[in-house]
């Protein structure tokens, strides 16, 4: 029949549990089982051991909080530029702003080829062209 004192001592040594939980365990006081673990021979390398374990996760924990915030910013970045070609394009296409070629050629770009020989972009006439869309619109 084992003792209370090698119950505690299986659950910190072998089973590596910490003070607090082995106290609940054996409903004994924390300052009780830290007494008898620290009369045992093996307590300086649990102790290292357990010194090891906390430095490897601390290193674990600081590499996934840096790559949440590293991609946190990324997601911020890719918003902010959402919202700048947003209203960038609300501004164009609003009706209190007079909407230029150039800025209707880039809204339809697939309507426009380039022409290099007369340096401008000029409207497919296999799409079907209403009169307000400009034939031609010249290169700037």
């Amino acid at each position: 029949m084992k003792t209370q004192k090698d119950t505690i001592k299986d659950l910190f040594f072998i089973n590596h549990l910490k003070v607090k939980e082995i106290a609940q365990i054996v409903n004994t006081s924390s300052a009780y089982i830290t007494k008898v673990v620290k009369k045992d021979s093996r307590y300086t390398n649990e102790k290292e051991f357990r010194k090891t374990i906390a430095s490897q996760n601390r290193k674990v924990a600081k590499n996934k909080f840096i790559k949440n915030k590293r991609e946190k910013q990324r997601i911020d970045d890719n918003y902010s530029v959402v919202i700048a070609s947003h209203i960038k394009a609300s501004k164009e296409l609003s009706k209190g702003n007079y909407l230029n070629n150039e800025s209707y050629r880039k809204w339809n770009y697939s309507a426009y080829k380039y022409n290099p020989s007369k340096k401008r972009y000029e409207f497919d006439s296999t799409l079907g062209r209403s009169y307000d869309v400009p034939k031609y619109i010249k290169e700037r």
